[in-house]
């Protein structure tokens, strides 16, 4: 059984749930340690899925104006708890917390290997998406 809550999450389970998930690698390297305790603070809607330990199984994160759209920043599931409904779960409850699909709109960054799953939720490709991007981005992956 997991149960999902809106819940923060301390830096350090959050760092121990990306190893446990494809999330590890969405990450630069740079700062790593310093912005993750930012990112798990400041988020607006904080969600997670636990299991009967208590185990962190599932997580997402969004950043919402409760008015009309919500972007959401990380969705992972634990890979031994993939394919079980758990982020689906997540997106919707999600949605409702910031106020319902009828007002908001939903946008994200997907990896190529997580399309499809967006697909099944109803979500479509977007092509007027803009960016401004002049970070230091070196790619690695949480271990």
């Amino acid at each position: 059984m997991v149960t999902i809550k809106e819940e923060r999450v301390s830096a350090e389970e959050y760092i121990e749930f990306l190893k446990r998930t494809d999330l590890g690698s969405q990450y630069p390297k740079e700062r790593f340690y310093e912005r993750i305790p930012k990112l798990v603070k400041n988020v607006s809607i904080s969600l997670t899925a636990r299991n009967d330990d208590g185990l962190l199984v599932g997580a997402l994160f969004g950043l919402t104006d409760f008015c009309y759209w919500l972007y959401i920043t990380d969705l992972g599931v634990d890979r031994a708890y993939e394919r079980r409904g758990i982020a689906t779960k997540l997106m919707k409850t999600a949605h409702e917390l910031a106020g319902g699909e009828k007002d908001i709109a939903v946008y994200l960054i997907a990896n190529d290997d997580a399309v499809p799953f967006y697909e099944k939720l109803g979500m479509k490709r977007a092509d007027e998406v803009m960016k401004y991007n002049h970070i230091e981005w070196t790619e690695w992956t949480v271990q």
